[in-house]
């Protein structure tokens, strides 16, 4: 009763012509207009200063930065889904194999009854191309000697095996059709977010982009500018035997002292090494320099090892930062880390305050 009574206090719809159509077609484009530069990839806003597009491409970084995050996490299940499926593919193969041996053996039996006696419909199922016949026909075994028996038996047991390995194949199939649907729009994101910071910073003169640094993620200190003086932040390394000296582990000292022959190294979303780097790439590459395998995204990589607050930072830990736990870097000890910060900043040193602090993991 209740909605056929609001059916009828439902207003009469008109349709649209002339002024008003019109009105609403230039309505419904502003509105489109509207919401495509609210997710950071329309037409930038005029008149920005300088300090308006720093904050803003900040922000698209670290967007982008999450999206980032999330791509790696889909490449690194697309890659499983996809090594799985070889795998279970492998063993079909080898399986079937198997299968077709034992059919040999097996119409070599048959023909010879077929030569004394005529071949046995048990033994025609167990040659048929067609597996769900076969299995869905009669119990022959009880039909055929006992070495017949044993031999379909065989059969019959490896076309189970075959086809539950094609149905697990199906599954994992599946999954990385997923997993790349998913690589697909993680990556249009990124790829979205980084252009329309891209176009921010072109409005901009050089001297413009010289004045505001790097934009985010220690373009504008003093530490970041000291990490670029030279093309390999050579200059930037450690005393001989510092890192080795404060940190917890050789481990974690290997791991600080390759995060500091890479300064300079270029930001590339997706990379981990040996040239470019993301942030949770670069520090993937420095503990895999030391022998430690760590988990492609930050999500994951916080609980790679003992949590530890920030009072207790010992070169070697990773600090990650934002709530949504977006970005990461190697700590080095003073305050301050190295870390892989946009496309628009190389590897560099930085302090760890400059962002919003989430958490410190000892690797272990």
């Amino acid at each position: 009763m209740q909605s056929h009574v609001a059916a009828h206090r439902k207003p009469r719809q008109r349709s649209l012509g002339g002024q008003t159509a019109r009105t609403a077609f230039t309505l419904a484009l502003a509105g489109a207009a509207t919401a495509t530069a609210f997710d950071g990839t329309g037409q930038a806003e005029p008149n920005l200063t300088p300090s308006q597009v720093k904050a803003k491409v900040a922000k698209l970084y670290q967007e982008a930065e999450e999206a980032t995050e999330k791509y790696n996490g889909a490449r690194e299940k697309a890659t499983a889904a996809e090594q799985r499926l070889e795998s279970l593919r492998d063993q079909a193969a080898r399986k079937e194999e198997k299968l077709n041996t034992a059919r040999e053996t097996l119409g070599s039996m048959a023909a010879a009854q077929y030569r004394s006696t005529g071949l046995d419909p048990a033994v025609q199922l167990a040659l048929s191309d067609d597996p769900d016949r076969y299995l869905d026909g009669a119990a022959f075994a009880e039909r055929a000697g006992d070495r017949q028996s044993a031999a379909v038996t065989q059969v019959r047991r490896q076309l189970r095996e075959i086809e539950q390995l094609r149905g697990a194949a199906r599954v994992e199939l599946t999954s990385l059709k997923t997993r790349q649907a998913e690589l697909r729009t993680h990556k249009k994101t990124v790829t979205g977010k980084l252009d329309a910071a891209r176009r921010l910073l072109n409005r901009l003169t050089a001297e413009e982009r010289s004045r505001i640094g790097g934009t985010t993620s220690g373009g504008g200190t003093a530490s970041g500018r000291a990490s670029r003086s030279s093309a390999d932040g050579r200059d930037s390394l450690p005393p001989a035997g510092s890192a080795t000296v404060k940190a917890p582990n050789s481990r974690a000292a290997d791991a600080v002292s390759y995060a500091y022959s890479k300064l300079g190294s270029p930001y590339v979303w997706g990379a981990t090494g040996p040239n470019a780097f993301d942030c949770s790439g670069l520090v993937l590459a420095s503990y895999r320099s030391a022998g430690v395998s760590l988990p492609r995204t930050t999500y994951a990589q916080i609980g790679a090892g003992q949590r530890v607050s920030r009072s207790e930072l010992l070169p070697g830990d990773l600090v990650f930062f934002y709530s949504g736990i977006t970005h990461v870097g190697l700590y080095i000890g003073d305050g301050q880390m190295i870390h892989a910060p946009n496309p628009s900043a190389p590897v560099r040193v930085a302090p760890i305050d400059e962002m919003p602090f989430a958490g410190a993991t000892r690797v272990v």
